[in-house]
């Protein structure tokens, strides 16, 4: 018997793996963990039983069509729609996005099988499979196996092999894990991180898709089966730390022999509801509890999560709160003149709005993003109804029920504290799900199926009976919350949260407790949540565990981010668009799959506002103010000195005369004309112009040196020059092609290299594969640089600083590129090394390669430059031979002294 469990179990376990497998692919090329990779399954094995069933076509034909062709151009589509924007967007705009997805997807593929009149679908819907039909029976090992279970597990072995030598021995593969490495440094090697990230969606949604067709016999046709199975396979895929496709295929094979061993061997636990189907969110948080705290070493680099500009900054307070009172005005002028059916709609909307300011607090200041709301807001309306029947006062038990989701919330909050981002995502719904399938499921703590009834909540003069009274005591504790996250924000303890989520490691340095700020927001958030869920419990008169499943917090969290989740009127306002919406489309006869397919739109709009929609509606208000306001001439700066005078571009003073040598010009030579120039250049950040009109121009086999103090704008040059920054106006030209508008992907193979700030490597990728990213052998390398050949197999983040600003310029002394831009070279490096740094750079002069050297230490890059410019204000006010560099100039080009 046993051996049967076993051989079951990997069949099983096989669609975990290969469902794994795709999640593992897409979140290593893309960095977007796709919580929507359910949904592509479901929409392929629908397909797949619409072309088998009603179109005719062989299973065979029907799952090649819908996994090989259907599911791969779906992927596409997404990727061009929506994935393409939500990669650079923060983790919360991709979790919500792709929750809008898993939402959206299914509700398309039934409304298009209504319209059209297909063979209807539900839960109960259970297809054939690959396989012929009825499935043939075998013997394997004394055990007995079916066709579909074979050819499944066949097909999963395939699938995993096969992915895994793309993805470790093919350069399609290793552009694909640079890309998710550092997107940017990625693009600046010549790397299409837009073509990449297009392939690693097709290719991992193909891989939801045969997930799905080969599922399709076991799961049927049930969406929310699909979804279950996108969380055990995800379990899957943090055993295989969301990188390794080897591991994440024996995860996925060893989850479905330990639950069937489980379903047959512990009876014993069958005295505790749901344990046993819970063995994989078990393991899920397991592993993501023990498996995924970074230990990797990455030099140079630091944690941002800067807010966005608030854009009402200049509006005048009472104009910026005059559309709130307004909207509370006319609520509250509804409220005491509609039908009270309306009303009590209105006032579900404040429940939920009110459970939503928990996710202000949680996610929107703290920066954690916490699925387990729906739990907390459970856990209280639960406690309070036990309380309240076994005899406690009303207001008692209310008391009690907040106190225990703030507990629940503290314990939730442990996990925090050694993880963050889309793992403890992952871990608080975990948690969520156990306590739905486990905890709620306890007779004496729900009552059952029955529940606990509750009376509404009296004042003397009234009671929450009355829709009205209950919009007025929502409205009040609303404004109470919003209080008190305000005051938050402002107080000391709100600073050392913002810190904490902001520079972890720079908040402890400065003595601020990142734990104690963590547990702190998640008893707030989870009191504020469960305050909601007592209410909510109070309006309807009873609590049932099923009331406030799990995977509503999925969703609520989706609603409160498309609004805006840094505002509590964010949180308003998704409370009284999820209730309003739905009741809208009923009235109107419109199916609740445009509903749903709506909701998954929203998420598109986060790709390119992953603020929320409150924030684009400030933005572009903001833009239209600016377009009325006149426009300043920006004043040009004063030249140092009359012998320091500006001078429009670097070309303008002729060479410093130097020793003949290739490709370097001598002193009667006739001055060659510029490799590499730009011409009038302007550029910035958003609102902030940084560069006013920059001339700078290099030649082959030069060196200019551009100086100036901070805040100058060479680092932006550098960025610009590369294609990294676009240009407002001006042109940057190579070797007299214009290539202004090429993006820095194509500048970089057309041989413009740039050595950026900091270090310039990959650093979850290994030395050979850093090198690999640029040069086909790395050979040469290796020879002229043994120390880098030694640690070839070591990640490059494990290297030493110096090693690491070694192994960025190693590349180009194999594979010279026509123009290297080094921003900042000598950063943060011991004196060997920095020595070492220049000699590469002497080198590549001497072998035609012209460099644009950015250098906060102007003794090194003058004892190297053939011509220096220095900026000040964004602006070149002076350039020439580095002869006529005096103390004066770089006094004047520092200091701004003249």
């Amino acid at each position: 018997m046993i051996l049967g469990y076993l051989l079951s179990g990997l069949v099983t376990g096989a669609i975990f793996a290969v469902m794994g497998s795709g999640l593992t692919l897409s979140y290593a090329a893309t960095g977007v963990f796709n919580f929507a990779h359910g949904a592509v399954g479901f929409l392929t094995a629908l397909l797949f039983y619409q072309l088998n069933l009603a179109a005719g076509l062989p299973a065979w034909a029907a799952g090649l069509l819908a996994a090989g062709v259907f599911a791969p151009a779906l992927g596409y589509l997404l990727h061009l729609a929506m994935f393409r924007g939500l990669a650079q967007a923060g983790e919360t705009a991709q979790i919500v996005g792709t929750i809008g997805l898993t939402i959206a997807l299914p509700a398309l593929g039934l409304l298009v099988v209504d319209l059209f009149g297909l063979p209807s679908v539900d839960g109960t819907t259970l297809p054939r499979g690959l396989g012929p039909h009825p499935a043939l029976g075998f013997e394997v090992l004394g055990a007995r196996l079916d066709s579909d279970q074979l050819i499944t597990f066949c097909f999963s072995a395939v699938a995993a092999l096969g992915l895994w030598a793309f993805m470790r021995h093919t350069p399609y593969g290793l552009r694909m894990r640079a890309s998710v490495d550092r997107r940017r440094l990625a693009t600046l090697r010549g790397i299409d991180v837009d073509a990449t990230s297009a392939l690693a969606w097709m290719l991992g949604s193909g891989l939801a898709g045969l997930a799905g067709v080969l599922a399709v016999p076991v799961l049927g046709l049930d969406a929310t089966a699909y979804t279950v199975l996108l969380f055990a396979s995800a379990t899957a895929a943090v055993f295989g730390r969301l990188r390794s496709i080897p591991w994440t295929f024996a995860a996925g094979l060893a989850l479905g022999v330990v639950q069937n061993l489980v379903a047959g061997y512990t009876d014993f636990l069958q005295e505790i509801t749901g344990l046993r189907t819970a063995v994989p969110v078990i393991l899920l948080f397991a592993g993501l509890v023990l498996l995924n705290r970074s230990r990797e070493r990455v030099a140079g680099s630091a944690a941002e999560d800067a807010p966005p500009p608030d854009h009402l900054a200049g509006v005048p307070l009472w104009r910026r709160r005059l559309p709130w009172v307004a909207g509370l005005v006319a609520l509250l002028g509804f409220t005491f003149a509609g039908s009270e059916y309306y009303v009590g709609l209105a006032a579900q909307g404040l429940v939920l709005a009110l459970i939503f300011c928990s996710f202000v607090v949680v996610t929107g200041i703290g920066g954690m993003v916490n699925l387990a709301q729906a739990a907390f807001a459970s856990m209280a309306a639960l406690t309070c109804g036990w309380a309240f029947s076994a005899g406690w006062p009303l207001f008692a038990a209310i008391v009690v029920g907040v106190l225990a989701a703030s507990a629940v919330g503290m314990l939730v909050a442990l996990p925090a504290l050694r993880l963050g981002g889309r793992v403890l995502t992952l871990a608080t719904l975990a948690l969520a799900l156990l306590a739905d399938q486990v905890l709620f499921q306890v007779d004496a703590f729900s009552n059952g199926t029955i529940g606990w009834a509750l009376p509404a909540l009296g004042f003397g003069f009234a009671d929450t009976s009355d829709p009205r009274v209950r919009v007025v005591l929502l409205l009040a504790l609303i404004g109470l919350v919003g209080l008190l996250v305000r005051n938050l924000e402002r107080s000391a303890s709100g600073r050392a949260i913002l810190a904490v989520r902001s520079a972890p490691a720079a908040a402890t340095t400065s003595g601020l407790s990142g734990p104690r700020a963590k547990i702190v927001l998640f008893a707030l958030a989870s009191a504020i949540a469960g305050l909601g869920g007592v209410l909510f419990a109070v309006s309807k008169g009873s609590i049932t565990a099923t009331d406030l499943p799990a995977f509503s917090g999925f969703v609520w969290l989706a609603v409160v981010v498309l609004q805006g989740v840094r505002r509590i009127g964010g949180a308003v306002l998704g409370g009284l668009v999820a209730v309003a919406v739905p009741e809208l489309l009923a009235t109107w006869g419109v199916s609740a799959q445009v509903g749903a397919i709506l909701f998954g739109a929203g998420g598109m709009i986060l790709a390119k506002h992953p603020d929320g929609v409150l924030a684009q509606l400030a933005e572009s208000r903001h833009r239209r103010r600016q377009a009325r306001a006149p426009v300043a001439t920006p004043a040009q700066p004063v030249a140092a000195t009359s012998s320091a005078s500006v001078t429009p571009s670097v070309s303008v003073v002729p060479a410093q005369p130097v020793a003949a040598s290739p490709g370097r010009a001598t002193a009667a030579a006739p001055v060659p004309a510029a490799l590499f120039r730009l011409e009038g250049v302007v550029a910035g950040y958003a609102d902030c112009t940084v560069l006013r009109g920059v001339d700078l121009d290099v030649r082959s086999g030069e060196v200019v040196a551009l100086l100036g103090a901070n805040g100058a704008g060479k680092s932006t040059t550098c960025a610009v020059a590369a294609g990294d920054r676009p240009v407002s106006a001006g042109r940057v030209l190579l070797d007299g092609v214009d290539v202004t508008t090429w993006p820095a992907h194509r500048r970089a193979r057309a041989g413009v290299l740039l050595a950026p700030e900091g270090r310039g490597v990959f650093p979850g990728l290994t030395v050979e594969e850093n090198l690999r990213t640029w040069l086909a052998e790395p050979d040469a390398v290796y020879e002229r640089m043994p120390q880098l050949a030694a640690r070839r197999t070591v990640l490059a983040g494990a290297l030493s600083g110096g090693e690491q600003q070694l192994l960025t310029l190693a590349p180009a002394l194999a594979r010279p590129p026509r123009v290297l831009i080094a921003d900042e070279p000598s950063l943060g490096l011991a004196p060997l090394i920095v020595r070492q740094v220049f000699e590469v750079f002497a080198e590549l002069r001497e072998r035609g390669v012209a460099l644009l050297l950015v250098e906060e230490k102007a003794t090194e890059a003058l004892a190297i430059a053939d011509r220096v410019a220095f900026m000040r204000l964004g602006h070149v006010v002076w350039a020439g031979p580095r002869a006529e560099v005096d103390g004066d100039r770089l006094t004047a080009a520092y200091l701004g002294v003249t």
